[in-house]
């Protein structure tokens, strides 16, 4: 009863009005350093102070993480730091340690300082939907920032369904307590154990897009949404040995609004028809068998976004 209560007041509370404008989602067709620049300056919000640039820096062997050299000019134009956290899962990124040697390998610390915010702990920052989570585990180095750039790869996920900015923002940011917190609906915040818990599926859904909320309110409007829709795999970049990719590049798109820019991304995959050497059949398939969608559904229920956007191309300036 309490969850169906807090699920209708939130709808009410993010109902788009017949007059509010419906957020700006922009999008170019065009993958180049110059691009993502264009995408982030047309957003018109401009990142000041101490700016993180949260990306994932992908597993050890896994080829489809961002190059560095596409996001280098923009990390320049900040003065960010690139920022990520350590993983949950037995990998090449669970240590310090271990995660700055795949950093290294894949040069992002030959374009920027990169932080890695739990070096030095965690802290809890608050959730304001309660149902799963009823706190937010963060690498205690988020507290350092004035200014956040989520620059995610979109792209499919083995568990969450797809990764956008959402993902970006809520595992991604969450320590490694914080990510079994999140992966577990609440049921516990260590990893001990942790992996036989991971069964409510929805739950774990839901706490992502609490847990991105979270992570929002920190810097309120000091934060900028951006997906790069390239190297789609049905698999994210934190499976060492992806399922091969079996579309085509599609460009970078832009919001302030996360709901708007992961509806967005869903929609172009499921709004393309299949073609030689651009199958997004699978993809489609696996963000379904995952109930992936929910997480974007579930954030506009608690009032993070709106799916309901406009899409604006910056092609045609």
């Amino acid at each position: 009863m309490k969850k169906s209560l807090i699920a209708i007041l939130a709808i009410c509370l993010s109902c788009t009005s017949p007059t509010q404008e419906k957020p700006k989602v922009y999008v170019t067709r065009e993958i180049s350093p110059e691009a993502l620049i264009r995408a982030y300056e047309a957003l018109g919000r401009k990142a000041e102070g101490r700016v993180a640039v949260k990306i994932s820096t992908g597993e050890e062997n896994n080829p489809n993480s961002l190059d560095p050299q596409l996001i280098k000019g923009l990390v320049d134009k900040v003065d960010g730091t690139l920022v990520e956290c350590c993983t949950a899962y037995e990998g090449k990124r669970g240590t310090i340690e271990d995660h700055r040697r795949v950093i290294h390998k894949h040069g992002y610390d030959a374009i920027a300082d990169v932080d890695l915010m739990d070096e030095d702990g965690e802290y809890s920052i608050p959730v304001r939907d309660t149902t799963w989570i009823k706190y937010d585990l963060v690498g205690k180095h988020l507290a350092d920032y004035d200014f956040m750039i989520n620059l995610a790869h979109f792209k499919g996920h083995p568990m969450g369904g797809l990764g956008g900015v959402l993902k970006n923002q809520s595992i991604g940011v969450a320590s490694p307590n914080g990510k079994a917190y999140i992966h577990t609906a609440g049921y516990q915040d260590t990893l001990d154990g942790m992996w036989e818990h991971v069964e409510n599926q929805d739950g774990f859904l839901e706490s992502m897009a609490a847990a991105a909320q979270a992570v929002a309110d920190v810097f309120g409007d000091k934060i900028v949404y951006i997906s790069v829709m390239n190297n789609m795999s049905v698999d994210c970049d934190c499976v060492d040995h992806p399922e091969p990719v079996m579309m085509k590049d599609y460009g970078i798109l832009a919001s302030l609004d996360p709901v708007a820019l992961d509806q967005a991304c869903v929609d172009i995959v499921f709004g393309m028809t299949p073609s030689e050497g651009n199958d997004n059949r699978p993809l489609i398939e696996r963000i379904n068998s995952l109930h992936g969608t929910h997480t974007i559904e579930y954030a506009e229920q608690i009032g993070m976004g709106s799916r309901n956007y406009e899409l604006v191309s910056l092609d045609d300036k």
